[in-house]
C-alpha cells in the first residue's frame, strides 16, 4: 500500500544538487501499516521506516468529581467535568446513571471535536446530609467504558457554644445569686462547625416551656402559683439579659467571642400581697439562629383550609439562670436616730449596729457626708449573715433644730451598655436613715463697763457702755438702707422737699461713710435728713471715661440677651403656628370642654396586661414574643396580590436602597425555603404559593432569578413590598419529562441579600388504572334475551391532568362476541368513568374476550372478559 515514485540517476550526483523521490500511502484496510524505505549512497545503505496510521479519535475523561465538603441547605451544587480528545477526528460519548443520589448530569451524550474539550455539567442537592460515592458509566468511542466516581460528603450546618476556658460544649450557663441593680458578665465563644459562612443572630426566648422570670423557686407550690398568677408578665426581658454582639457572621470554623451580661430586675407586682418572698429567679433560654432559617410556622388561608409551613431551624440553645436578691440590711436600735439635746461646740454619739441579713451575698456600703453629723467608718462591708458597729456623731455648728436624711449607698459591679466587657463600680441601691438633734446656745451674762471716753468700732446708742465678749461679733459696720419716704420724724422744713432717691444713713456708721462709694448716691441722716459729706476717693473710685465705658457694656450685654429672648419666643410662636395651622385643626384648643374618662383597676389592669409592640432598633436584642407580636400583625392584614415591580416614590427608593442587618434580615419571611408539588403528571400546570412576609417598618424590593426551564411560567419575579405586609408568588411547574425533578431558585432583597429556595417535584406519565383486570359477565334477570349479559368496569385517573383514552378490542382469529361503550374520551383529573362490557351470546359466540385500553401519551391496560352462561 506503499508507493515510491523516484528517477534513480544513471551517473554520480555533483555536489549540491538533490534527488526527489515521492512516497504514496493509500490504504486499503482500517488498520496501520509500518514499513522501510532504503536508500543505497554508493557502498553505504540508509533505512527510512514509513508508518501509516488511520485517523481516529482519543477520548479521555476524569476518573473522579470530588465535590469536598458541603452544607445541607438545600442548594443545588454543580461541578464541571472535562472530556478531552486528543485524536484527529470527532468522537462520540454516552453517560448513564443507576445510582440512589439524583444526578443532573447535562449533556449525557455528545461529540467531541478532535483537538478539543467539552464540559459535562454534574448537579448535585444538599438536601439530606450523609456521604456521596456514586458512580457513573462513560462510554468513550475508540476507548470503551470508564468509570467515572462521584465523592463529596453533605454536612449540617452546626453550631456550637464552647467554654472560653475549657473549650467544651456548653448547655446552661448559672450567674448565681446577684443583688438587684448589679450586673455579672459571662464569655462564650460561638463556633461555627461547618466549612461555609454562617450569618447568625442571636435571639431571646421569652415564651419558652420551662422559663421563670422573677419566680422564688424555693417557695411552696401554692406561694409559687400564687405569685405566678400576680406577677406582671409585660415585661421586656431584653434589658435582663444583655449579649453582645448579638448579630455578625462567622467564617468557616471559625469562634466568635460573645459576652453575656445578667443585670436582675425586681419586678412590680399589679397587687402587692403580704408575706411574699423577695427573692426572684429568672430561667431564660437563649438561642443562636442562623439568619433566615427561623424556626417558625406561617399560618395562611387557601381555598378554606389552613396551610401550616414549617422552615427547618438551624440553632443551638443556651440556657442562662440566675437569681435576684434584694438588699437586706437592717439597723438597731432604728432607721430613725435621736441625738436629744446638745450645746453648741459640743459633740453628742451613738452607736448602732447595722447588719446584713443576706445569707448568699456581701454588702458594700458607704455613708455620704452629712452636715452638722460624722459616722465611723464611714464605708466598709459586711459579709453574709455578719453585723458591725456603727458610731453616729452629732456635733453641731450653729444653733436649731436638725432633721437630716442621711443617705447609705450600696456599692455594686454596673455594666456600660455601650461597652459590657469593662464592668464599673457604681452605687445601685440607696438606704436612707433619719438623723435628729438639736442644738442650744449656753446662757452667758453681759456685764456692762463705763466707757473711759474712748468709743471703739461698735458701741451703743450712748456709746458709753461696752459688753463685754462683744469680739465675736462683726466687723462690718451698718450701712445705710432706708428710704428718705419711708419716716419724716423730726425733718427740719429745709429738708423736707429733698429728693426720694437719697439714703439714710446711721448715727454709728461712719466708718462705712469713709469707704469710696459711688459719686451719684447720696446719704441723709435718719432723724433731720441733712445731707451728709460722703467722701471719695480718687484713687480708687472710676473716672467718667470709665464710667462711659461701663455703661456701653452693660447696655451691650442687655440688648444682646434681650435679642436671644425675642428670636426664641419668635421661634416657639412659629412653632405653634406650624402644629395648629393645618387643614385638619379648626381651632378647637386641645382637650377644652372634654371630661376625663372614669378609669377603673380592672381597665388599667387588662390594658396593662396587652403586650405592646416596641420598635426593634439595631441596639435592641430581638426576642420571641416581639417577633410573634409583629408577625401577629403582619399577618393578620389581608395580602396584597398587586405590587409595584420596581420602586417609584422616593420613599419606595430610599428603602430599598438600604442595607439590612442580620436582625432586619431576619424578620423577613420568604418560605416555604422547600417546595415540594409531589408526584404531578406531565404536560400538566400545577402552581404552588411562595410567602412573603415583611415584619419591617420600611419597603424591601423582592427580586427572583430562576433558570430552569419548568419553572419559567413563575409571575411576577420582581414585586416591592410595603411595611408589615404580606403577599404571595405563585411558583408555576410544568415539565414534558418523566422523573425526579430537583432545581433551585434564587432571589435577592434589595438587591443585595441573596437566598434562595428548592423546588422539588415526581413527574409522573399519564396514567389510567382499571377497577378490575378480569371482568365476569352473568345474566342479569329482567332484561331483554340477548342484552342480558352486562357489566360496568371503573377507568380511573389519579393523575393531576385530563387524560384521552381509546378500547381497543384484541379479536384474534375469530369475532369477539363483547362489546364496550364508550369506546373513545376523556377522563378529568382525579376522577373517574364507567365503561358498560355487554356480551352477545348466539350459537357460536365465544365466551371470552379481551380490550386493551390505550391512554394517549400514556400507558396501555388490557382487559379480560368471561361470559358465565348457566344452564338449567
Amino acid at each position: 500500500q506503499f508507493k515510491l515514485i523516484v528517477e534513480n540517476p544513471e551517473k554520480p550526483i555533483a555536489s549540491g544538487l538533490q534527488v526527489k523521490a515521492v512516497v504514496e500511502y493509500t490504504p486499503n484496510r482500517a488498520e496501520d501499516l509500518q514499513d522501510k524505505l532504503i536508500i543505497l549512497v554508493d557502498d553505504d545503505r540508509v533505512e527510512i521506516p514509513l508508518l501509516g496510521l488511520i485517523p481516529y479519535c482519543y477520548l479521555e475523561i476524569e476518573s473522579e468529581i470530588d465535590f469536598g465538603e458541603m452544607i445541607a441547605n438545600n442548594k443545588l451544587i454543580t461541578k464541571e467535568i472535562s472530556i478531552a480528545n486528543h485524536g484527529s477526528t470527532s468522537g462520540v460519548f454516552r453517560i448513564s446513571y443507576d445510582g440512589v443520589v439524583l444526578l443532573n448530569i447535562k449533556p449525557t451524550r455528545g461529540v467531541v471535536k478532535p483537538k478539543s474539550v467539552r464540559t459535562v455539567k454534574v448537579d448535585i442537592c444538599t438536601d439530606a446530609p450523609g456521604v456521596i460515592k456514586e458512580m457513573m458509566k462513560v462510554e468513550l468511542e475508540g476507548h470503551g467504558c470508564t468509570e467515572v466516581w462521584i465523592k463529596g460528603v453533605v454536612v449540617e450546618q452546626v453550631l456550637k457554644i464552647l467554654g472560653v476556658s475549657c473549650g467544651k460544649v456548653l448547655k446552661c450557663i448559672n450567674f448565681g445569686p446577684l443583688y438587684f441593680g448589679t450586673s455579672k458578665t459571662e464569655k462564650i465563644n460561638l463556633y461555627n462547625e461547618s466549612p461555609e459562612c454562617m450569618d447568625w443572630v442571636a435571639v431571646l426566648e421569652d415564651n419558652a416551656i420551662g422559663g421563670e422570670m422573677g419566680t422564688d423557686l424555693q417557695g411552696s407550690t401554692d406561694a409559687v402559683l400564687q405569685d405566678l398568677s400576680l406577677k406582671n408578665k409585660d415585661v421586656d426581658v431584653s434589658t435582663l439579659i444583655l449579649c453582645v454582639p448579638n448579630q455578625g457572621t462567622l467564617l468557616p470554623y471559625e469562634k466568635s467571642l460573645i459576652t453575656l451580661c445578667f443585670s436582675p430586675e425586681k419586678f412590680e407586682r399589679d397587687f402587692e400581697v403580704n408575706g411574699s418572698s423577695l427573692i426572684q429567679d429568672y430561667v431564660l433560654f437563649l438561642r443562636f439562629e442562623t439568619v433566615g432559617k427561623r424556626g417558625g410556622c406561617l399560618q395562611s388561608l387557601s381555598d378554606g383550609a389552613t396551610a401550616t409551613t414549617r422552615s427547618h431551624s438551624r440553632h443551638v440553645d443556651l440556657a442562662l439562670m440566675g437569681s435576684g436578691f434584694p438588699v437586706m440590711l437592717t439597723f438597731k436600735p432604728g432607721t430613725v436616730i435621736d441625738f436629744k439635746e446638745c450645746y453648741l461646740g459640743e459633740q453628742t454619739q451613738v452607736v448602732c449596729t447595722m447588719k446584713n441579713e443576706s445569707e448568699f451575698l456581701p454588702v458594700r456600703f458607704s455613708f455620704r457626708k452629712t452636715a452638722h453629723f460624722n459616722i465611723s467608718p464611714e464605708r466598709g462591708k459586711l459579709k453574709k449573715k455578719s453585723e458591725k458597729e456603727v458610731t453616729f456623731s452629732f456635733s453641731p455648728r450653729q444653733i436649731g433644730t436638725f432633721e437630716k436624711k442621711q443617705i447609705i449607698d450600696i456599692i455594686g459591679t454596673g455594666v456600660d451598655k455601650n461597652n459590657v466587657d469593662v464592668l464599673k463600680t457604681k452605687s445601685f441601691h440607696q438606704i436612707y436613715l433619719t438623723l435628729l438633734g438639736v442644738c442650744k446656745s449656753k446662757r452667758k451674762s453681759v456685764l456692762f463697763a463705763i466707757n473711759p471716753g474712748l468709743t471703739p468700732l461698735i458701741s451703743n446708742a450712748t456709746g458709753q457702755f461696752v459688753a463685754r465678749g462683744a469680739g465675736q461679733l462683726s466687723d462690718t459696720a451698718p450701712v445705710a438702707i432706708l428710704k428718705s419716704t419711708q419716716t419724716q420724724i423730726h425733718t427740719h422744713r429745709k429738708n423736707r422737699n429733698c429728693k426720694d432717691d437719697a439714703l439714710i444713713a446711721f448715727p454709728n456708721d461712719r466708718a462705712a461713710s469713709l469707704r469710696p462709694s459711688e459719686w451719684n448716691k447720696k446719704y441723709r441722716t435718719i432723724f433731720t435728713k441733712t445731707e451728709r459729706y460722703n467722701y471719695i476717693d480718687p484713687d480708687f473710685a472710676y473716672t467718667h471715661s470709665e464710667r462711659l465705658f461701663r455703661e456701653e457694656c452693660k447696655k451691650y450685654y442687655t440688648d444682646f440677651v434681650s435679642r436671644l429672648r425675642q428670636r426664641r419666643l419668635e421661634k416657639e410662636a412659629a412653632r405653634q403656628f406650624n402644629m395648629y395651622n393645618n387643614p385638619m385643626s379648626i381651632g378647637i384648643k386641645p382637650a377644652e370642654g372634654l371630661k376625663s374618662p372614669n378609669i377603673s383597676i380592672a381597665d388599667f389592669s387588662k390594658e396593662k396586661l396587652q403586650h405592646k409592640m416596641l420598635p426593634l432598633d439595631d441596639s435592641c436584642m430581638l426576642t420571641s414574643r416581639k417577633l410573634a407580636a409583629i408577625v401577629s400583625k403582619s399577618t393578620n392584614k389581608g395580602v396584597w396580590s398587586w405590587l409595584s415591580p420596581v420602586p417609584s416614590s422616593t420613599q419606595e427608593k430610599e428603602d430599598c436602597s438600604l442595607t439590612l442587618t442580620h436582625k432586619q434580615l431576619h424578620q423577613i419571611f420568604i418560605g416555604p425555603s422547600t417546595i415540594d408539588f409531589g408526584d404531578v403528571c406531565v404536560y400538566s400546570t400545577t402552581t404552588k404559593e411562595l410567602h412573603i412576609i415583611n415584619n419591617l417598618s420600611v419597603h424591601i424590593w423582592i427580586q427572583i432569578e430562576i433558570e430552569a426551564v419548568e419553572l419559567c411560567e413563575t409571575s411576577p419575579l420582581s414585586q416591592v413590598v410595603p411595611p408589615l405586609t404580606k403577599t404571595h408568588i405563585p411558583v408555576v411547574f410544568e415539565t414534558n419529562t418523566v422523573g425526579m425533578f430537583k432545581r433551585s431558585f434564587s432571589y435577592k432583597i434589595n438587591n443585595q441579600h441573596l437566598g434562595h429556595v428548592l423546588v422539588i417535584a415526581n413527574a409522573m406519565p399519564i396514567e389510567l388504572q382499571l377497577s378490575t383486570r378480569e371482568l365476569i359477565l352473568t345474566p342479569v334477570p329482567g332484561c331483554l334475551a340477548g342484552t342480558e349479559f352486562r357489566r360496568t368496569v371503573r377507568v380511573c385517573n389519579p393523575r393531576n391532568h385530563p387524560a384521552a383514552f381509546s378500547w381497543r378490542p384484541v379479536t384474534g382469529d375469530r369475532k369477539s362476541a363483547f362489546t364496550i361503550k364508550p369506546t373513545r374520551g376523556f377522563v378529568e383529573a382525579y376522577s373517574d368513568l364507567e365503561c358498560e362490557v355487554v356480551w352477545h351470546p348466539g350459537f357460536h359466540s365465544p365466551e371470552t374476550g379481551e380490550f386493551t385500553l390505550c391512554v394517549r401519551k400514556g400507558n396501555s391496560i388490557n382487559l379480560k372478559c368471561f361470559a358465565k352462561v348457566t344452564i338449567h
